[in-house]
């Protein structure tokens, strides 16, 4: 009896589990096929099958420069959100290191407050500053989202590593700049790919903070919200269509490169 009833909660909690991912999934795949399909106001006309709209997004200049946008944005923010995580990570994990706790509360707080208050509080400081809102703006806007993305991760990293793996590098003579690039960076590698495919998928889909600090310039975010202004068209379908299958490739780049903490990389 124990194990029938074991059986059924398994079967019930499964059954949940798959109608709450049906109806979370559901309007992806509603969007995908109306991209493909075409919806009249008879109903659908599923003998309508085409790439039409497809092939039409790569014929849109506007898109493929929002496209451009944002690529450069997302790029240029992992690059400087990834040097940035390993100096505060290896300052942090310095014995030596002064105030490590204010330099933690800088790294996370614009990732745990909402994007809007970020994107506001970062728009008020370009303002004060002088700086005209742009591509630069918007790139530094999503390093620092990101960075604490990029930081955790390494630091993670950097912890689970053995102190003798240092201490055998300084024994044997090795400079700090050589026990970085021979001894650190190996054990540190698989962190930061993970760390920088992640955050530039939260760069590439970032909206809220790129409203404020955008200015003239426009991302691929920013002209799918400008086209869902004027109505649902099936080109918008299958601009969403792409954004997330994108957005899902990178997801499951990072979820199989995920290693468990503590495990340190055979070279």
């Amino acid at each position: 009896m124990a194990l029938n009833g074991e059986r059924l909660v398994t079967i019930a909690v499964g059954a949940l589990a798959a109608t709450i991912l049906c109806i979370l999934y559901s309007p992806v795949v509603i969007g995908a096929l109306f991209s493909v399909i075409e919806v009249t106001r008879s109903g659908i006309d599923w003998s309508s099958f085409s790439l039409e709209w497809y092939a039409k997004l790569w014929q849109n200049q506007s898109i493929l420069d929002a496209v451009r946008s944002t690529l450069i944005v997302s790029i240029c923010s992992v690059a400087i959100a990834v040097v940035l995580s390993i100096v505060l990570a290896l300052y942090v994990e310095w014995e030596g290191a002064i105030g490590r706790r204010l330099i933690e509360l800088v790294v996370y707080l614009p990732f745990l407050l909402p994007p809007i208050v970020t994107g506001l509080s970062l728009l008020i400081f370009f303002s004060n500053l002088g700086i005209n809102r742009g591509i630069a703006t918007v790139a530094i806007g999503h390093t620092v989202f990101v960075l604490a993305v990029l930081y955790r991760l390494v630091l993670t990293r950097l912890q689970s590593l053995p102190p003798t793996l240092v201490e055998a590098s300084a024994d044997l003579g090795a400079t700090r700049w050589q026990t970085l690039r021979y001894v650190l960076w190996p054990q540190l590698r698989s962190a930061v790919a993970t760390g920088a495919i992640l955050a530039f998928t939260l760069s590439f889909d970032e909206t809220l903070i790129s409203v404020f600090l955008a200015g003239d310039t426009t991302t691929l975010p920013l002209r799918l919200w400008a086209m869902m202004r004027v109505g649902f068209t099936p080109e918008i379908n299958a601009l969403v269509t792409l954004v997330l299958l994108f957005s899902i490739v990178l997801a499951v780049i990072v979820s199989t490169r995920m290693k468990p903490t503590g495990e340190v990389e055979d070279e």
